[in-house]
Order: structure tokens, then sequence, then C-alpha cells
């Protein structure tokens, strides 16, 4: 399927499903977030990477305009559905002031991956907060999680939540985090060592030597 969407290039990447809010304040997209939620259409946000914007983003919908501003600018709710990628950008649209793309949505396989692994993931990831002493829910206790949902808690650089964006099979983006967890987890584990070892600097406690038997001079 191939259509035209409004955009909303952002610095942020966004997940099938995932929720979030945002401040509009650009005459833009103030005009764009309006249009889209009085016509109940969605809008993308394709990704700014390094400065440049990105060939794919995340399909959003408005879910609530949570408070608008006298001056109009606006709190609002949003929720990604899908990704897309970029076929052609459209700069400039007649009477608006955003902008806009031709874009294509690549099939997405959700039913391949592995419970097992999606375990271990969560093990991992639960000891990369450990380590960081970091408190995060993991969210939808009650449901299955996909790798989707705990792509944003493992501890990914933006370039490499885009990179995952990028993988249309249920089982890679698993096995991406497993790799992932993998090379991070012995790192954390040698920082948390030494900040131990630090922390004992100095700090004399009651050690036993060996007796080796040395006469005195």
């Amino acid at each position: 399927m191939t259509n035209f969407i409004p955009i909303f290039p952002l610095g942020i990447v966004l997940y099938p499903q995932e929720k979030t809010h945002l401040h509009i304040f650009e005459p833009r997209y103030k005009q764009l977030i309006a249009e889209c939620h009085e016509q109940r259409k969605p809008f993308g946000i394709p990704v700014i990477l390094n400065n440049r914007l990105q060939d794919m983003g995340a399909l959003t919908e408005v879910t609530e305009i949570v408070r608008t501003y006298e001056s109009g600018e606006m709190d609002i709710n949003i929720r990604a559905i899908k990704i897309f990628r970029i076929l052609e950008l459209i700069k400039t649209i007649p009477n608006k002031l955003y902008s806009g793309a031709i874009v294509n949505y690549p099939d997405n396989q959700e039913n391949d991956g592995r419970p097992k692994l999606v375990g271990a993931i969560m093990k991992g990831i639960k000891e990369v907060h450990r380590l960081l002493n970091v408190h995060k829910d993991l969210g939808k206790p009650d449901s299955p999680l996909s790798a989707y949902d705990l792509a944003h808690h493992a501890g990914l650089s933006l370039e490499q939540e885009y990179e995952f964006m990028g993988l249309f099979s249920e089982l890679q983006r698993q096995e991406y985090l497993k790799r992932h967890l993998r090379k991070v987890l012995p790192i954390l584990a040698g920082m948390e060592q030494l900040k131990q070892r630090v922390k004992l600097n100095g700090d004399f406690r009651n050690l036993s030597s060996l007796d080796l038997n040395i006469d005195p001079l």
C-alpha cells in the first residue's frame, strides 16, 4: 500500500502501539495536529538522526488533545500504528505550513517470535536496570510483551533504536535485543565491580595476612 501522509519529523523512534505525549508549539505543526485530529486522519513521524531526515518513521494518530493554550500550543497524546518508509518527500503542500511524504508500509511479521527468548530478554533488561540502579515499569503485566514493548527499556542508543525499527520480523527483533544485552551486560558488570573497588579505596578493613615464615630482619 502506498499513500500520502503529512509528516512531523522528530528525533525520536516510536514503535507500533507505543503511546507518548507531545507539546506542540510550532505554527506548522499546530496546523497539522488540528487538522489530523478534526479529520481523524493519521500523520507520520519520520526519524531525525544526526540532523538528517531518515527514510523510516511511525504512522501515528492523535488519541487526545489534553490541553489547548491561548497561544494555540497544545499538549497531546498520540499512538503509533505502524512503520512506514518514505518513497518521496513533498516539501511544499498548497495552503499548508507543513510538509508531507508519499510512503509505503513494509510487511511486518509479528508472530514468529519465541516466548522463551522474551523471558531471557526481560531477565537481561532487569539486570541492566539493577546495575544502573534504575527503576522502570516494563508495562503490560497481564499480556505478552513483544520486542517492541521491550526495546526502549534495553538501553539502546537512538541509532540502535532506528536500526531496530528496520527489522520486520519479531524473531529478528528478539535476537537483536539478545545480542545487545550480551554485549552491554559484561560492560556494566565490570563498571559495578570498579565502583565497588573505588569505594574501598583508602578504607582498610580487618585483613589477615599470609604467614610466609619470614624471619624479621
